[in-house]
């Protein structure tokens, strides 16, 4: 089983980019699927999660009208969408994948994870 997260890399401050997780091994359509990320110094934090079903979304408030989670499960994949960048979103971002039935941001609650991809946001 393996997650895959892409779509990192530098970028200036209040521009865009969109992460990809595609996953492999097995499917997570009934699973809650979530992107934490960690930078450097920082403890890993919860950034987006979204319901199996896809309606339900959860965001940190840090992010929370500027990033938007999604997942497409014929294509077993989740998304990040982050728009108006700005420095403070520099991270190792990685996607997770859990077993709980409702949304949660405890990182200790997810099963799978991938290998992180980074953003770096520039002033």
């Amino acid at each position: 089983v393996q997650l895959q997260a892409c779509g990192g890399g530098l970028v200036q401050a209040g521009g865009s980019l969109r992460l990809s997780c595609a996953a492999s091994g097995r499917t997570f359509s009934g699973n809650v699927m979530g992107w934490f990320r960690q930078a450097p110094g920082k403890e890993r934090e919860f950034v987006a999660a979204v319901s199996w079903s896809g309606i339900t979304t959860y965001y940190a408030d840090s992010v929370k009208g500027r990033f938007t989670i999604s997942r497409d499960g014929r294509k077993n994949a989740v998304y990040l969408q982050m728009n108006e960048l700005k420095p403070e979103d520099t991270a190792v971002y990685y996607c997770a994948a859990g077993f709980t039935v409702r949304i949660t941001t405890d990182w200790s609650s997810y099963d799978y994870w991938g290998q992180g991809t980074l953003v770096t946001v520039s002033s």
